[in-house]
């Protein structure tokens, strides 16, 4: 009763010091643990986690049990464990800055436009999108695989390099001609920017997610790898069902039908200043004729 007592006069009475500032700062850290548990979760970072939090109770009931030589060893060896476990954690690590860099609040914040330049460059019109369409539907039809990145704000130029440069506009036959099987373009992916077909045979990021089914292929998880990397929209068309799938935001929708494909290439649509001129001139004739 007494070792209780003394716990809590030594440890509980500090509580009575705490003020708004600690309160906001404890409120933030706790948010900050919570997203970050979030994120490792669906990542090889999760398996490794476990395994360190074992450890620690391990090391735990050593210290209790004074076990002076096993904690002399950890206390030696976790030097070189923190910088073990940054090599390891690299590519959770660059994934979580890349996310982290492409919020939006960030260029709200900034005095000057940092994707200005890059929005431009991602402006497609309606016909794009109906291209797109009809070529994933004939190809679908007959189970020839194909994935489609479609750039927004942020830059692919990393993974152009690994591909070979087209610069064509974007037309059902071309992409047909580009995905069909034993020609020099057809394997890995194809990069439209804007109204153009800019490279082919572009190798992506392979995704980690642990939460995606096992009977994807390789072809599904880079249109989700490269999805969670960047804003862009990857179409996919299997080759082993002939269905149609998009990956955004590092999620992943299959069997989509041409209305549904359509619709999700309108949601990330920026169209170009001349094309919304047009709109706004039928508009005003429509009313006017009214």
């Amino acid at each position: 009763m007494e070792q209780i007592t003394e716990f809590a006069d030594r440890y509980l009475s500090r509580f009575q010091y705490i003020g708004m500032m600690d309160a906001l700062e404890i409120i933030i850290i706790s948010v900050m643990v919570y997203y970050v548990m979030v994120f490792i979760k669906n990542t090889r970072a999760w398996s490794l986690l476990k395994g360190v939090f074992l450890i620690m109770i391990f090391l735990l009931i050593a210290q209790i049990l004074k076990m002076n030589t096993i904690v002399w060893i950890a206390k030696s060896v976790f030097q070189l464990a923190a910088i073990g476990l940054i090599v390891i954690l690299q590519p959770e690590l660059r994934k979580a800055l890349e996310q982290l860099g492409k919020k939006e609040f960030i260029y709200n914040i900034l005095p000057f436009d940092l994707g200005s330049k890059q929005e431009e460059e991602g402006l497609f019109s309606d016909k794009t999108i109906r291209e797109i369409t009809r070529a994933c539907m004939e190809m679908g039809k007959v189970k020839t695989g194909a994935l489609i990145v479609v750039q927004q704000k942020d830059t692919l130029a990393e993974y152009e390099r690994t591909g070979i440069g087209v610069d064509g506009i974007v037309t059902n036959q071309l992409l047909i001609n580009i995905f069909e099987h034993n020609t020099p373009l057809h394997d890995g992916a194809v990069i439209i920017r804007g109204d153009r077909v800019t490279y082919a045979t572009c190798y992506l990021p392979l995704s980690d997610n642990m939460l995606l089914s096992k009977d994807l292929g390789t072809r599904h998880r880079a249109g989700v790898g490269i999805s969670e990397v960047t804003d862009s929209m990857t179409v996919i068309v299997s080759e082993e069902t002939g269905k149609i799938s998009i990956a955004y935001g590092g999620a992943l929708s299959r069997g989509l039908s041409a209305q549904e494909l359509e619709q999700k290439l309108r949601s990330i649509q920026n169209k170009a200043p001349e094309e919304k001129e047009k709109k706004r001139r039928k508009g005003r004739s429509s009313k006017n004729e009214r």
